[in-house]
Order: structure tokens, then sequence, then C-alpha cells
């Protein structure tokens, strides 16, 4: 019998610890997880809050499904069946300038005609064909490539609110590989973004022919994905499945290594053995449990900064609100000098997430380039998103439903030099290799990468076990 810890119960934990009884099960291997959290729920940012008819979403409103880990999860799970896709028209996306919104254009005809871009930033973003690919293997900035590529106004109304969209992120320091890896990819594949896109239409066509759903150039590839009663039917359902013991109130405040394990000391001073630990929680929690038995990876944990955010539901009457709410919502570039990031229209993207009636509108504000806003009083927090409101959507009316999140540490930042920085971590950790990292601080902050990493986490335990059974 191997004894498993896992610490974290979010999605990252709860997959890993689910894959880990499965993989070991089908190996014939016998193993005990225990899965440590430190608040009173699991689910960790996945929360779907359901009051007073409507369901909010305290984190992600899903996954895309344009990649097979969270689907193969929900499969195994047994809730597949319970998929709910977003409606067809949340594929349309806009942005705020110029005090209007814009559709965020489709095609090449769409994108002449859209007043978003100025003629000069779109000759210079059909410049980016002549531009020569970047041979210096630096880390490069996701402003300084969107600049070098595609020039400074489809910087700061395309991809900065894209980066803020995501990962509430500042592209003046994020790092274009470890965010956007396969934007990388394609400019030193192809050569360039645009001749990339030639290249690939040929097959995007084919997949269309063939029934495939394929998204529009202004979005993310795939539909987003969640369930009727919200994304936390997922962590639910992972938690449900577990077959070791799960420990909820429990914070792991030390990780220490022993012969043939780890000694792990909650907070309230009570002790635990395992021979395998994963962690998969945030990486200044995991750099805390590490800060005697291994500095040096500790140090380069904290070094993972997080931006602050608040979310902002409000619900209205829908006769109120005059405008058209037909697509996904709308993103804001830092220039137009608002205070949210952008909003979403969350009851035009599934269905029931508002009583009939009624709409249910939820605003980002905060992020690296704002983080001033998560110590905003709830008033000051309602009265500028209602200012916002009122400029771009013409919502004059006060919202019969308001409920405000705070997360001081909400999405992990990969800045300038991340992957060398993840693979320092891993290298000092390398004389505990018992010790296994997961979680959305390293390798992927969204839904997909979280499966993904727990199920490489899971196979690296199975692999751990055989070698003490062996």
């Amino acid at each position: 019998m191997t004894r498993i810890a896992v610490i974290g119960a979010g999605i990252s934990g709860l997959a890993t610890a689910y894959a880990i009884e499965q993989q070991a099960l089908s190996a014939g291997l016998t193993v005990e997880t225990r899965v440590f959290e430190k608040d009173s729920r699991s689910g960790g940012k996945i929360w779907s809050i359901h009051e007073d008819g409507f369901i909010c979403e305290w984190g992600p409103n899903g996954f895309l499904d344009n990649k097979p880990m969270t689907l193969d999860l929900c499969r195994q799970l047994g809730v597949d069946n319970l998929l709910l896709r977003s409606d067809d028209n949340a594929r349309k996306r806009f942005i705020y300038s110029g005090q209007e919104l814009h559709r965020l254009p489709e095609n090449g005809p769409s994108f002449l005609k859209s007043g978003l871009i100025s003629w000069p930033g779109k000759l210079r973003l059909a410049g980016e064909m002549l531009i020569p690919k970047r041979k210096d293997q630096g880390d490069e900035t996701l402003a300084e490539f969107g600049r070098r590529r595609l020039g400074s106004e489809a910087l700061d109304k395309l991809i900065a609110p894209m980066v803020s969209g995501i990962f509430a992120g500042d592209p003046e320091t994020m790092s274009l590989k470890s965010c956007f890896p396969r934007i990388y990819e394609l400019e030193q594949q192809y050569g360039g973004l645009l001749k990339a896109m030639l290249k690939l239409a040929k097959q995007k066509r084919a997949e269309q022919k063939a029934g495939k759903v394929v998204a529009s150039a202004a979005g993310p590839g795939g539909v987003l994905t969640s369930f009727n009663g919200g994304i936390q039917d997922l962590t639910n359902a992972a938690a449900a499945a577990l077959q070791g013991e799960l420990l909820l109130g429990c914070t792991i405040s030390e990780l220490v290594p022993k012969d043939g394990g780890f000694i792990l000391t909650a907070a309230g001073g009570e002790q635990y053995d395992a021979e395998i630990v994963v962690t998969a929680a945030p990486a200044f929690a995991v750099a805390a449990m590490l800060e005697r038995s291994c500095g040096a990876a500790a140090e380069l944990l904290k070094e993972i900064p997080y931006a602050t955010m608040n979310v902002v539901c409000f619900g209205y009457e829908r006769e109120r609100i005059e405008r058209d709410l037909d697509g996904f919502g709308y993103l804001i570039p830092k220039a137009e000098g608002k205070s949210i990031l952008g909003t979403l229209w969350d009851s035009s993207i599934f269905p029931n997430r508002a009583p009939a009636g009624k709409v249910l509108l939820r605003s980002m504000m905060g992020g690296a380039t704002n983080p001033a806003a998560i110590e905003l009083s709830e008033e000051e927090v309602k009265s500028k998103t209602m200012t916002d409101l009122r400029q771009i959507m013409g919502i004059t009316c006060e919202p019969e439903f308001v409920r405000i999140f705070r997360h001081r540490h909400a999405i992990p930042q990969y800045t300038r030099g991340h992957a060398a920085r993840v693979g320092a971590i891993r290298e000092r950790l390398a004389t505990m290799p018992e010790l296994i990292l997961t979680g959305n601080a390293f390798g992927g902050v969204g839904l997909n990468d979280c499966v993904n990493a727990a199920n490489q986490a899971a196979a690296t335990v199975i692999e751990r076990v055989r070698k003490r059974s062996g």
C-alpha cells in the first residue's frame, strides 16, 4: 500500500487524485489517496453560486471543447450526458473602442469593414507578411511580439484586451512562449501569423466540410462548455468519485521529507504521513510549505505573481436593457480609461443563468494593470461598474441583483522568464523525486490545461508507485 497525499482540492487536485486512483486500478497497484483542502468546500476557484434564480460563477464559467482532456474526464465521471454547450450566438465577441462596441471581425471582408482598427493600423497588420521571423530565442513579452509583428494599434486594441480577458494580465510583462506557445510556434514554423493563417485555411475549410465546429478568428478554438447547474457540477462529480479521503478545512502548513516519504503538518498541528505527495495548491502556498525543507525552491515559487480580480454580477429585468445582448460580451482596451476589464453576458452564453425575463451580466475589475481595485469598497466597486455599463451599454437603471466576489490571488502571471523559473524550481526539487508539482501556476491557466497537467502528474505518481512496488 502506497500512501499518496494530494494538497489542494481545486480541479487540479481533484483530477489528479481521481486519475491516480483510476490508473492504479488499471495497473493492479494498491494506493491510498488523501486529499487536503484548506477551504470548507472542494472545487477551488470553481464555484457556481445559486441565488434568487441566478447562477453566478465565482471563477471560470466553463472549458473549451477543442481539446479532449476535460471531455474525457467528464466521460470517465459519467457526467458527459449533462454537458451544456454555449449558445452559438455567444461566439460573437466585441471590443469597446472609441465609445462604441465593435464586433471582432471573423474574416478578411469583415475585418476590412470593421471600424475597430484604423486604415493605417490595417495596413500595418497586412505588412506582417513582410516581417522576418525572429531569430533570437530569448523570452519575448507579448507586447514586444505585438509591436514587432502587428503594430502598436493591434497590440492595444486586440492583443492587450485578449490578455486581460484570459490572464487578467499585462502584455508588457507576460511571456509569449509561456502564455501562447502556439503563436510562438506558428511564427517559427511558418515565418509569420498571416502566412500560417493562409496555409492553415485549407485545413479549416476541410474541418468545416466534415461538420466540425470551428471557432471564428475572433475567438479561441472550440465551443465554451459547462453544465446546466454551472461548472461546479464537474468538481462536485470529481469529488464524489474519489475512493480516498477528502479532508476539508485542513491547511497543510509544512511539508518535510523523511526516510521513505514525507511528513505533512497541518495548521492545527496534526501530522500525516505519505510516501508520495502531489501539490496542487497556488505557488505561494507551496512556497510556504517548503520554506524549511527547500528554501531555494520556495524563493523561486514566491516569484510567480498573481493578479487580483473583482468579479461583479449584476441582474436586471430584460425589458429595462435596450441593448441587444446577442453575443458573448466585450473586452475593453486600457486606453479607454474604464474601471472594468470587460463584461460577459452570462445569460446569453448559457441558458438558465438568470430567471425568466431577466439577464445576468458579469464584469471583471482589477487584474495586473489595476491591482488597487481589490481594495475598493463594495459600494465603490458597484458604482464604478454601473458607470461603465451606463457609458458602454446605456444601462441607466440600478441592478436588482448584485454579487461581488473578490480574488486576491486570481490568476498566476506567466511573466518573462516563466518557463526558466519553473525549470529552476523543478531542478531545486530534484532531490525530492516523490514530490510532484501540478496546478495552474506552471503550464497553463485554463481548465483543459489543469486537467492535462493532472493526468501527467498522475502518470508520474503511478511510475513512482511501480518503482516502490518493484
